[in-house]
């Protein structure tokens, strides 16, 4: 996922050519990860644990107080196995990390003044690495004009290159993909550049 000073100037450089095309607004996040998921190992940790006592009545002689430090045993072995970087994000439902991955772009819509526009054309191209996950918010303007349908076009671009781990280019073809679609929809307006050209990196 790293992307080099030269990346950074790319992708800085094709924005401010598809905002010369249209009055819209693009913003592109990049996070490595939405959530550290700290709730899962003890989650884990709890259902292993009081499953784990039925076991030891049926199968051993264990007295409850033997039993019950064992379960205890349990629980912090699990946890701690869980906790390991890897290890917690296999075991976080994909659902969970798709809600996360999904908050946080809309969060960053708005934190980076992508609503906040005056012709109300924001759009902003995010990615959450560790989530696998890509998404297009428009704002409602732009949005009342360009279908999901014609978004998913820039997405396809974008996630056809990460997964050829070429960052850079994905982002790269996504601005330009939008551009097209906002030069349709949105032309050169008398706003002017109201947000940075620029990626932030999380």
């Amino acid at each position: 996922m790293q992307l080099t000073p030269d990346d950074f100037e790319r992708i800085a450089e094709a924005i401010r050519r598809a905002e010369d095309k249209t009055s819209g607004e693009i913003v592109c996040v990049l996070a490595r990860r939405s959530s550290d998921y700290a709730f899962v190992p003890p989650l884990w940790g709890a259902f292993i644990a009081l499953a784990s006592p039925w076991p030891m009545l049926l199968f051993t002689d264990l007295s409850p107080r033997e039993i019950f430090a064992a379960q205890i045993a349990v629980f912090i072995v699990t946890t701690l196995v869980a906790s390991w970087g890897p290890a917690r994000y296999l075991l976080t439902p994909r659902a969970v990390k798709r809600a996360r991955a999904a908050r946080e772009a809309i969060e960053q819509f708005f934190s980076r003044g992508v609503s906040a526009t005056k012709a109300r054309m924001g759009v902003l191209i995010f990615v959450s690495f560790a989530e696998r996950y890509a998404r297009i918010v428009a704002d409602e303007a732009i949005a009342a004009k360009i279908g999901n349908d014609e978004w998913q076009g820039a997405l396809d671009l974008l996630l056809k290159d990460i997964r050829r781990e070429r960052v850079a280019d994905g982002f790269v073809a996504a601005i330009e993909e939008c551009a097209r679609l906002l030069a349709k929809h949105a032309p050169p307006g008398a706003h002017g550049d109201e947000l940075p050209d620029k990626i932030y990196v999380l």
